[in-house]
């Protein structure tokens, strides 16, 4: 089945100008990037978008650092997209981090990984939708 799913690639990636690199994986992988921006997030877009993490003792510490710089944010298609794009960020520590991976690859830290991906449907849909209007999203 086809399906959506949300990258960002984050700001340790943006500062070191990696993010074609960073797409050429995306692409070598078999995804259509079917939409994709640049911005700055405010620290309340930051806050908004990881709500869910808000309990966790590294939220102000994640929302701060995805402010702090530009992102790319993305809608990555493919069969399966969710899961294969998983694999393809491998492990958040990148110590863990299959040969390969983006973030094996590209990664600083556990907490400066390159890159975000969504976890499940119900998550990308919402996580594409906070960035993206459908008129924006072309495949």
């Amino acid at each position: 089945m086809i399906e959506r799913t949300l990258s960002i690639i984050k700001p340790d990636a943006t500062l070191r100008n990696i993010t074609g690199e960073i797409n050429s994986l995306i692409e070598a992988a078999g995804f259509r990037i079917i939409a994709q921006k640049k911005l700055i997030l405010t620290l309340d877009q930051a806050k908004k978008f990881y709500d869910v993490h808000v309990t966790k003792p590294f939220y102000n510490d994640l929302c701060e650092y995805l402010s702090s710089e530009p992102v790319v944010v993305q809608v990555l298609e493919k069969e399966n997209a969710i899961e294969e794009y998983r694999q393809l960020m491998g492990a958040t520590n990148p110590a863990n981090a299959v040969e390969g991976t983006i973030r094996k690859s590209y990664a600083i830290s556990i907490g400066q990984n390159s890159v975000h991906g969504s976890d499940a449907v119900e998550t990308a849909a919402k996580e594409i939708s906070f960035f993206f209007s459908e008129v924006e999203i072309v495949g």
